[in-house]
C-alpha cells in the first residue's frame, strides 16, 4: 500500500456530498409529487368552477334555473314594474335592489332557502320557501319567514349583453 492511497482529498469528498444531497433532495420532490399533485381540484370539480348562460332564451318576467357548483341559481328577467316595485320595498334584512344587481333587468340569486337549505318555489312576487313559509322577493329578499338572511347572490359578470357567466 503506498502512502497516496491513504491520503483523503477534501475536493473529491465535498463533491460527493454535493451530488448525494442534490440526488436526494430531487428523489424526495419525485416521490412527493403525486400527493402534491393529489390537492389540486379535480376535472369535475373545475368542471362546475363558472357556469356559462345565455340570456336571450329567458322571455321577460321568465325565470330560468341553472346549477352552479351543485346548487341551483335563479335567474329572473324582470320587467320594468317588477324593478320599481323592487326599488320600493322594505324588507326584513334591507339591501337596495340596486346592491344586489348589475343590470336592473336581471336577478341572479343562489336558489337555497337560508333558514335550513330548502329550495323555494316561484311564487307571485318572489319565491315562497314550502318547509317552513319563508318568503323572498323579486330581489331575493326575504320577507316573511324564519329565514335570517337574503337569498345569496353569487359572483358573476356579464360577458356580452345577452351572457353571464356564474362563478
Amino acid at each position: 500500500m503506498s502512502g497516496k492511497d491513504n491520503v483523503v482529498n477534501p475536493e473529491r469528498r465535498n463533491f460527493l456530498g454535493t451530488v448525494t444531497t442534490v440526488a436526494g433532495v430531487g428523489g424526495a420532490a419525485v416521490a412527493a409529487w403525486p400527493f402534491v399533485n393529489s390537492m389540486n381540484p379535480s376535472g369535475d370539480v373545475l368542471s362546475n368552477a363558472t357556469t356559462e348562460v345565455d340570456l336571450k332564451n329567458i322571455p321577460e318576467g321568465g325565470m330560468h334555473t341553472v346549477a352552479w357548483q351543485g346548487k341551483p341559481v335563479f335567474i329572473l328577467h324582470r320587467n320594468a314594474e317588477e324593478i320599481k316595485k323592487m326599488q320600493e320595498l322594505s324588507t326584513i334584512e334591507p339591501v337596495a335592489d340596486e346592491k344586489r344587481v348589475q343590470d336592473p333587468k336581471w336577478l341572479v340569486v343562489v336558489g337555497i332557502c337560508t333558514h335550513l337549505g330548502c329550495v323555494p318555489n316561484r311564487a307571485e312576487n318572489g319565491w315562497k320557501c314550502a318547509c317552513h313559509g319563508s318568503q323572498y322577493d323579486d330581489s331575493g329578499r326575504v320577507t316573511h319567514g324564519p329565514a335570517p338572511h337574503n337569498l345569496e347572490v353569487p359572483p358573476y359578470k356579464f360577458v356580452s349583453a345577452d351572457k353571464i357567466v356564474i362563478g
